[in-house]
């Protein structure tokens, strides 16, 4: 582990923004967005093994035994770590993205300023778009850090995976996790909606009835903060639109244009002028020209309504690159990844009810019985959750001589309250 930490602590010096680990093979870092080979370095396949060992906790080496694959994000060297394992043919690789050890402000991130609006906005959709890598999550982070330094509000994340750890402020944050505390982020939402939030931060638009309970929470009065994998603004439109089914469209793009307030597409460019990469944003604001344009399906036309609206704080690509160019004071990263005290720790407190074991008394074996029947008597609620995700919406599974109907984690408590009851 020391080894691993003196790696991190060494990228983080040379500004590197990206680690990769494989067994026999050189270290290899992304720099300003290129590869670099460290033939100096290497891994042998036993300290990969290790070190996998080392970072994981039981609940995630089970999942990278069952799924092949496993991301999750930890503190290391006072700098955060966004970390996917997976098998490879040179066995276990090492996916690690460097993330500041503390949430950098909009200034520091080289953000346009008037990003902050966002935070004073009290219901709708605010869209972070991008391709991965672009700094998507860093920009979202710095908004909710925004709204908790400022505003006295209850804010849900819903993420995958955590990436930056909050410290209330004068705002109350929970932060849930997919896969750890949430089965989905279609879940996630629904549960959220119960819970009495007024910001609700989402990972990432992805499935059609997310966006859809997406949609409706920004409508009833909370402000929804996500992201969304796109290039640009006519792009992330047509994602969100055409994840539905056509003869619903026409009601989805009404939605939208009504919910939405602001839409930013990130990239992140290396500029010759700082030597290093910046953010370059496109910014859609949600004026009545706009929503015309969403609600009529003219999307073709939002790059130039864009362009002629740089009084209501619209920017295209190419406009922002000029005003990048009137600059003359940029944050480098070195300074974002600088140590300090205020890190947060990984702390993850995990309810009895989801550690105990259950130990009930042996059935006896029924004819017909599936396999599951007769298996270690030693079953937690992990054990359950793993064979639930087998079975998931195929057919009914056994337990200790009871037929019960597996549809996902949620029908779970029946079984284990089941089994606690003939302890």
């Amino acid at each position: 582990m020391k080894r691993f930490n003196n790696l991190v602590d060494a990228s983080v010096e040379k500004g590197f923004s990206d680690i990769h680990i494989t067994g026999g093979h050189p270290v290899v870092y992304r720099s300003h967005g290129q590869i670099i080979f460290d033939k100096k370095v290497v891994f042998s396949h036993e300290d990969v093994d290790r070190l996998v060992r080392e970072i994981l906790t039981e609940q995630q080496l089970e999942m990278l035994k069952r799924k092949w694959s496993v991301d999750f994000a930890l503190s290391a060297s006072r700098v955060r770590l966004r970390i996917n394992i997976f098998k490879t043919t040179r066995g276990l690789s090492l996916a690690i993205r460097l993330l500041p050890g503390v949430i950098p402000s909009v200034e520091n991130l080289n953000l346009h300023p008037t990003l902050k609006d966002i935070c004073r906005v009290r219901a709708g959709l605010a869209l972070i778009c991008g391709t991965t890598g672009s700094g998507k999550s860093t920009t979202i982070a710095a908004l909710v850090n925004e709204i908790n330094q400022n505003r006295n509000e209850h804010i849900v994340t819903l993420e995958d995976p955590i990436e930056y750890r909050f410290t209330s402020s004068k705002s109350f944050i929970e932060q849930r996790e997919l896969g750890t505390h949430i089965p989905s982020f279609e879940q996630g939402l629904i549960d959220v909606l119960r819970e009495d939030p007024d910001v609700i931060v989402i990972g990432e638009l992805r499935e059609p009835e997310t966006i859809r309970l997406a949609l409706n929470a920004a409508e009833s009065g909370h402000l929804v903060i996500a992201t969304l994998h796109a290039t640009n603004v006519e792009d992330a439109v047509y994602r969100i639109c055409n994840s539905f089914p056509l003869d619903v469209q026409e009601f989805v793009r009404f939605q939208l244009s009504s919910a939405m307030v602001c839409m930013v597409i990130q990239q992140l460019v290396y500029l010759e002028q700082t030597r290093f990469r910046v953010p370059v944003l496109s910014i859609l604001r949600s004026t009545q020209a706009v929503k015309g344009l969403i609600r009529d399906n003219r999307m073709t036309q939002l790059e130039n309504t864009m362009h002629m609206s740089r009084k209501e704080g619209m920017f295209t690509h190419r406009q922002y690159m000029e005003y990048l160019e009137g600059l003359t004071t940029f944050v480098p990263p070195s300074r974002i990844f600088m140590p300090s005290a205020e890190t947060v720790p990984d702390i993850i407190y995990e309810p009895p009810l989801f550690r105990e074991t259950v130990a009930p008394q042996p059935a006896a074996s029924e004819p017909g019985e599936s396999r599951s029947a007769h298996r270690s008597r030693q079953t937690t609620v992990a054990d359950l959750a793993a064979e639930a995700e087998q079975y998931e919406d195929r057919y009914e599974e056994h337990y200790f001589g009871k037929s019960y109907k597996i549809s996902g984690e949620e029908d779970l408590l029946e079984v284990v309250n089941d089994i606690s009851e003939t302890k």
